[in-house]
Parts: C-alpha cells; structure tokens; sequence
C-alpha cells in the first residue's frame, strides 16, 4: 500500500447540487471544511478519491475531470484500499484530517451517473473531518499517519 501521494486537484463549490471547480490552492478549516465550499460545516466536510479511480469507468468516449464526482480532494499516488474509519491523512506538514465515512449512497438526480451511467464514488470515495487546518495546494503531499 503506497502510504503518500500528492493533491492532484482541488475542487470547491459554493452551492450543493452545483458542479465543483478546480482551483491551485484553498485553505482548510478546522472543524469545518474547506474555506468556500458549500459541504463546509457538515457531517462529511471534506470528500477525497483518488485519480486512479477514474480509469475504474468503462467509458472511452467521455473526459471525466477532477471535481466532476463532487470530490474536494483528488489525489494521486495514495492507496485507498487500507483505509478505516478514524485513520488519520497529513497533507503537508500543518493539515490533519480524520476519516469519518468510507463511500456514500449515490442519491438520486445524480448528474455523473446520468451521463457516464455509474459513479465511482460510493465505492472509491472516502470523506473526513479537518482537525487541523492550514493552507494547501495542488501538488502538497498527502500520506497516511
């Protein structure tokens, strides 16, 4: 299990429901989320899958983007297979996060399975709760603790 990769994309959003946007960097609040993003201040504060995951979809026609599966943290290089409830992920020296929920229910209206016809999420994406905040980037690392 590869234990550190690096940010590869930064999503936010300031409404749910609303397609997330790529940015090179954002600031994490603790107890909260990321600064701007509409998921700040909720149970799952903070949504992470890997880039790998992507590959997973059987679609060769369609370019799926970092933050179209409503994920804030794309990462890449990092193994998600080991991952359990109250792990703990670093992201660069200061950010420290805890994982509180391991995939989702995918609910209805969900638009990335309306036009790809699955959604990888509910398997491959995990969610966490931001202990301690700072500022990060695209490109940071990102490990297991």
């Amino acid at each position: 299990m590869s234990t550190s990769g690096t940010i590869y994309k930064i999503s936010v959003s300031a409404s749910k429901g609303t397609k997330k946007k790529n940015t090179s960097a954002a600031m994490m609040i603790a107890d909260s989320g990321i600064e701007g993003d509409a998921h700040a201040g909720s149970e799952r504060q903070v949504s992470l899958l890997p880039f790998e995951s992507f590959s997973k979809l059987d679609n060769d026609t369609l370019v799926i983007s970092p933050g179209d599966f409503a994920e804030n943290i794309t990462t890449q290089g990092l193994d998600f297979s080991g991952v359990a409830l109250g792990k703990r992920l670093r992201i660069g020296k200061a950010i420290e996060l805890e994982i509180t929920q391991i995939g989702k229910e995918c609910h209805h209206g969900c638009e990335i399975r309306k036009i790809v016809g699955d959604c990888i999420m509910p398997r491959e994406g995990i969610f966490a709760r931001v202990i301690n905040g700072g500022d990060f980037k695209t490109g940071d690392t990102i490990e297991w603790q």
